[in-house]
């Protein structure tokens, strides 16, 4: 007897229905909006590298922009979520994505330390707006035990363009940084034309006053501790993450190598992402959930870590990229589905928007800090931390999996009982 080829069509062909098939057409014209929009995002990845080299601002000053950005990225994750939830998800994504392509273009002609600030400022605050939008549609619209997969598919899409764009402007801003600014914000209009054309509304009607589910506002979501707990450890998951598109790229050229071998390095996390993100999720698919988060935050922090050794190799600092990748893989697309399972149906957008504000305040404070101690401490002192810091949320994200588990059995065991009790009631009469 023969043993069929592990890549034989047939395999292939139930492999790709498994992953791609089931979903509804919605989603994939979300999807394919958010890959136009990937396709083009220049900005955020070279904005470091452009203003110390080419504008020749200090390290300290490019993390105090990006800390800006972040700052608007905050503002952006709660507000994005108020409005998903009040006037609607299309007109939220619309406005946001209009007022992101003004103000990218506009960042490619400021000029001045204040002015950059500000209008980098603005970017953050429109580009973030729509993410809780975003999130809120895939549950809209996806069955709950089909979320994972689609988070993982839609982080799939911004990460082939993200790829794609990474190592198109690193030849393009050799020749000049405003193509990459004009071309940015092209592909975030036509994303808003594919969303404005193909994308419908998909927040749920309100509920009949007598059936009404309790009013959820922003303080409610803050006192829901368990929710907290997992913002609060994707903050710090987020922090190491933030390193790797603007500390990084400030080491990387300290140590002498070109825009274009650091748009290589960056390209391999969005390389591996297309490559793995879909076999991974399907291999992991039935594993629990603490367990993958805790892998997840170990390979980010100590794949963060290594970059201390890398020197002024691109090889080198392009395994370091591939290490914390799989653990990216592994983490995001499980959170995010996480987040989706503990919102209530009439305050999606106000949940995904709170987890949002995690990554949103890293954003803001993880360039300034990452700035500031490769400056004044080094980089032993950055990897480091980033090993440190990813060691801890990958131990909290698994303790908090196990106490999840662990109260969840009390209603089952409690339900159970229940069945057993009424059953017996029933022989016995």
């Amino acid at each position: 007897m023969t043993t069929p080829a592990p890549f034989a069509p047939g395999r292939l062909r139930r492999a790709a229905a498994e992953s791609l098939g089931g979903l509804p057409q919605q989603f994939w014209w979300l999807w394919l909006s958010t890959l136009v929009n990937r396709l083009g995002g220049f900005v955020v990845t070279f904005l470091a590298l452009y203003l110390t080299a080419q504008r020749g601002y200090s390290a300290t000053y490019a993390g105090l922009v990006a800390s800006l950005y972040g700052l608007g990225s905050v503002i952006a994750a709660l507000g994005g979520g108020v409005l998903t939830d009040r006037i609607g998800r299309r007109p939220t994504m619309l406005a946001a994505q209009l007022l992101t392509a003004a103000s990218t273009a506009a960042l490619g002609f400021a000029d001045g330390q204040l002015m950059i600030a500000a209008v980098a400022f603005l970017v953050g605050l429109s580009g973030n707006a729509s993410r809780p939008a975003i999130s809120a549609v895939i549950a809209d619209v996806v069955p709950a035990e089909d979320r994972v997969r689609a988070y993982a598919l839609n982080y799939w899409a911004i990460n082939i363009g993200f790829g794609v764009s990474a190592t198109v402007a690193g030849l393009v801003a050799a020749h000049g940084y405003l193509t990459l600014f004009l071309a940015d914000a092209a592909s975030t209009l036509l994303c808003a034309l594919v969303v404005f054309v193909k994308v419908p509304e998909t927040r749920p009607a309100a509920a009949p006053r007598e059936s009404a589910q309790p009013q959820v506002t922003l303080g409610t979501v803050f006192r829901d501790r368990r929710f907290m707990a997992v913002v609060g450890l994707t903050f710090l998951f987020a922090m190491v993450m933030q390193q790797g598109s603007t500390t990084l790229a400030v080491q990387i050229g300290e140590a002498g190598l070109s825009t274009t071998q650091f748009g290589l390095v960056a390209a391999v996390n969005g390389l591996l992402i297309v490559l793995l993100q879909i076999p991974l999720t399907r291999l992991t698919r039935h594993h629990d959930r603490g367990t993958l988060l805790l892998v997840g935050g170990l390979l980010v922090g100590w794949g963060f870590g290594l970059t201390a050794f890398a020197g002024s190799s691109a090889v080198v600092y392009g395994l370091t990229v591939a290490v914390w990748t799989v653990g990216e893989i592994l983490q995001t697309p499980t959170t995010t589905g996480l987040v989706a399972e503990m919102s209530p149906t009439h305050a999606r957008g106000r949940y995904q928007g709170t987890y949002s504000l995690a990554w949103s305040s890293a954003a803001c404070l993880g360039p300034a800090v990452g700035g500031f101690l490769l400056q004044h401490a080094g980089g032993g002192v950055v990897w480091g931390g980033c090993a440190v810091i990813g060691t801890i949320a990958g131990v909290g994200f698994m303790l908090l999996g196990r106490r999840t588990r662990a109260a969840a059995a009390v209603p089952a065991a409690t339900a159970a009982a229940a069945a057993a009790a009424r059953v017996d009631s029933r022989v016995d009469a």
